[in-house]
């Protein structure tokens, strides 16, 4: 078991404070401020901090540690994600999960780390004005990120629930894929999503932010930056909200003036924070385009023991799918294996009473395949809107689209036929009333007269993206592609939220290395100022 850093690091002096620990009204000062600690804030922290820059992290999740990672779904859920892990569309349709504590979502993830599809980079160049990030610009900081997060091919053998990923593709011809994983002596255990107990996971809770927090960087959790002022092209100050594990406000606010603002909360509370300050939008795009791999769920019984909750929980995936149709055709989606948990799998599964106690006593013996489609490459794919309520709160407004609905169709079919050349004795695509199938034939007539449509579907999302998009054309991006905003020269965005669209593959070693390559032009602009 690695060491817990920081242990040793609070105990050496790091600067690591909660929000109440700061005086009522009180003004902070620093070179620069990064409002969020997942994939991109931290990346960019502890670059800044190695380059010798005083920098704040401000973080609106709590500090949970590997003492705190105790394998359970009832204390990981409401501290470790937004909204206890039971966040929803405005729709009500989607199940949206993310992370809310130090280290972002990288603390909770599965640890898949794939590099950002070369058809997705060049439809950026192409079509959305994204300059300098094609495949040969951003191998080397793909590297880079790679090496410092350990980021390798999973050599251990396959969990039976991704081994039917394997197996069925095999047996079906189609292209299938070991995962690359962010980990270094992994035990194999299959909590990835509640948080690492022996800091195996090389998030940002126990690489970046340690590493920024020894070389001066300042911590302070349970800050909610709630609204930015603007003098000109500048920002000016940013009001901070004390809030408690539950995301409640305290009668508690300070600010914080910075000579930069690196904002990387994610692809809700980014655009949001911007929209709450009334930033500069001429052309509107603040919070549009919000992207989600809106996920599908198929479940299988097999004979023997699958134990999906036992192993690493994504160790292979294939994209037979993704571009089949092309970049701007019909969408496509990835297929990979979902870890299964009691309550995770009670709560995206349907049935009652008795429906839902036999699916539920056959838990040892079930796998899960989900297939991620790959939105927001055009009007006719969908993505949604970050909007504002009346209090300023975010909320987003995706309603799932005829293209979704056609996508959808065609990823149950795949994956319905994956799991039974994989061997599954029955197969039950998670959607309202639909039955177990005992063979392929059955369930391809059944699901190809299928009506699926909202709130008869079981739809999920771990990957939010886009609503401050970047580009060279500000009538398409709020930032440049190097994150720069349009309209203030000491703002960036270094955050999953600068994508123009979805990535067709997980995102956190696409904001790993964006953000280092980013940070980097930062640095060197910044050291021009002094």
């Amino acid at each position: 078991m690695t060491p817990d850093p920081f242990e040793a690091g609070i105990a050496s002096g790091w600067n690591v404070q909660q929000a109440t620990d700061i005086a009522n009204a009180e003004q902070l000062k620093t070179d620069v401020v990064i409002v969020g600690s997942g994939a991109g804030g931290a990346t960019a922290a502890e670059m800044l901090a190695l380059a010798g820059f005083k920098v704040l992290i401000l973080e609106a999740g709590p500090l949970k540690r590997s003492k705190d990672f105790v394998m359970e779904e009832r204390r990981a859920y409401p501290e470790l994600y937004q909204q206890s892990a039971a966040m929803l569309n405005q729709q009500q349709s989607i199940g949206i999960m993310q992370g809310r504590a130090v280290g972002g979502s990288t603390t909770v993830n599965w640890t898949t780390s794939i590099r950002t599809p070369d058809k997705t980079l060049s439809f950026w160049q192409s079509d959305k004005r994204v300059e300098g990030l094609d495949a040969q610009s951003l191998a080397p900081y793909f590297e880079a990120a790679e090496q410092r997060l350990g980021i390798t091919t999973w050599t251990a053998d396959a969990n039976p629930n991704n081994q039917v990923i394997a197996d069925g593709c095999r047996a079906l011809g189609w292209q299938y894929t070991k995962i690359n994983r962010n980990v270094k002596g992994c035990w194999n255990l299959g909590y990835c999503g509640m948080g690492c107990p022996i800091n195996a996971k090389q998030s940002m809770l126990v690489t970046s932010i340690p590493t920024a927090l020894s070389h001066g960087a300042r911590l302070i959790t349970q800050a909610q930056v709630w609204q930015m002022s603007f003098d000109g092209e500048r920002v000016n100050e940013l009001l901070v909200r004390a809030i408690d594990e539950a995301d409640r406000s305290l009668s508690r606010q300070f600010s914080v003036k910075a000579k930069h603002v690196i904002l990387a909360g994610g692809a809700i509370n980014t655009p949001a924070l911007l929209m709450r300050s009334n930033a500069q939008d001429p052309h509107r795009v603040l919070g549009r385009n919000t992207t989600l791999h809106p996920s599908l769920i198929s479940a299988a019984i097999f004979d023997e023991p699958i134990k999906a909750h036992s192993g690493a929980p994504q160790s292979y995936y294939s994209d037979e799918f993704v571009w089949k149709n092309g970049v701007q055709g019909r969408m496509g989606f990835k297929i990979e294996a979902a870890p299964l948990h009691p309550m995770l799998l009670a709560s995206k599964s349907f049935g009652f009473g008795r429906q839902h106690a036999d699916l539920m006593k056959q838990f040892n013996y079930l796998h899960a395949s989900i297939a991620l489609v790959r939105d927001g490459f055009d009007s006719l794919h969908g993505a949604g809107q970050v909007v504002l309520d009346e209090q300023g709160h975010a909320h987003l407004n995706y309603p799932l689209s005829k293209g979704f609905w056609e996508a959808a169709k065609r990823a149950f079919m795949a994956m319905a036929q994956m799991q039974f050349a994989a061997g599954a004795k029955a197969v039950l695509p998670i959607h309202d009333n639909m039955p177990m199938f005992e063979s392929w034939q059955h369930a391809s007539k059944v699901i190809a007269k299928t009506n699926f449509e909202e709130l008869t579907t079981v739809v999920a999302s771990a990957h939010v993206m886009g609503g401050c998009a970047m580009g060279e054309d500000p009538t398409m991006a709020w930032v440049s592609s190097q994150g720069k905003s349009h309209y203030y020269k000491n703002l960036t965005v270094m955050d999953g939220s600068i994508f123009p669209t979805s990535l067709g593959a997980n995102p956190q070693l696409s904001i790993y290395a964006i953000t280092r390559k980013n940070c980097e032009t930062l640095i060197k602009e910044l050291h021009e100022r002094v």
